[in-house]
């Protein structure tokens, strides 16, 4: 007997939505006007253990696309785990997630528009982050808020801005977790910041996989990391490249290569 059509959509919704929350009650959400981007962003925030019945304070990392960080329902394809992970080593970090804009992620996380795909407007969206994102987080969390305990992290665009945050925004982001950068989006213009860079004493941890699809991903990052280490000796060992064999964009590779990145990064 043919299934009703009705039936199969009602199936279908009941399924998702009887789905258990993953999130963790250590995260909590608030939504923040963005002048900078002539909207709202809601923003998730974990907090770690004993943060209630201490008085310390904590480095803190910024991320992107907060959907996919805690929450597999709000996820677009699988979640970071981010909350379990963290609370599994008892990390004393905050990690702060930004939703991305839907239909205007692209302009959120691009540095210079892309002939094909547009974009172009993260400059804005990290004015936003480091002037009116930070100051409230700041303000509101025991935070150490100088560029050592601050970092910023994302993958494949989230990638790419957090480096380009690191280009722009030195004395704030002392600390970059680089996931499968999309450098190809704006390979050239990078590049030309890059000359332009007279330092560079981030610590960043790059990571890519060998598989994912893109036959740019690795020879980009390597470029890039090269780059890197004419600003300083490699000796003081402040960036770390990760090629993983196997390993897809996506949420399962950055979920699976959280954890050693946070330790390498604090």
């Amino acid at each position: 007997m043919r299934t009703p059509f009705s039936f199969l959509i009602f199936f279908i919704f009941s399924y998702l939505f009887a789905q258990e929350s993953t999130l963790s009650t250590r995260v909590s959400t608030f939504t923040i006007q963005a002048p900078q981007l002539q909207s709202t962003k809601k923003i998730w925030v974990y907090l770690p253990k004993n943060y209630e019945i201490s008085s310390k304070k904590y480095p803190v990392i910024y991320m992107h696309d907060a959907q996919n960080l805690f929450e597999t329902k709000s996820s677009y394809a699988g979640e970071w785990n981010v909350d379990e992970t963290l609370d599994s080593i008892s990390a004393q970090v905050i990690i702060v997630g930004i939703e991305h804009g839907g239909a205007k992620r692209i302009d959120e996380l691009t540095p210079f528009t892309h002939p094909k795909y547009g974009g172009g407007k993260a400059d804005n969206y990290l004015d936003f982050i480091v002037n009116t994102l930070k100051p409230e987080i700041d303000k509101t969390y025991r935070t150490k808020s100088d560029a050592k305990n601050t970092a910023i992290m994302g993958s494949s665009l989230g990638g790419l801005v957090s480096f380009y945050a690191a280009l722009k925004y030195p004395k704030v982001f002392g600390k970059v977790g680089c996931f499968s950068p999309s450098f190809w989006f704006n390979r050239n213009e990078l590049h030309t910041v890059m000359e332009q860079t007279p330092e560079f004493k981030t610590k960043i941890y790059f990571l890519c996989g060998d598989n994912e699809g893109d036959a740019d991903v690795i020879p980009d990052l390597e470029n890039v990391e090269k780059w890197v280490n004419t600003k300083r000796c490699e000796c003081k060992k402040l960036n770390k490249k990760v090629i993983v064999k196997g390993g897809q964009h996506n949420e399962k590779l950055w979920r699976e290569s959280f954890k050693k990145a946070y330790l390498w990064l604090f």
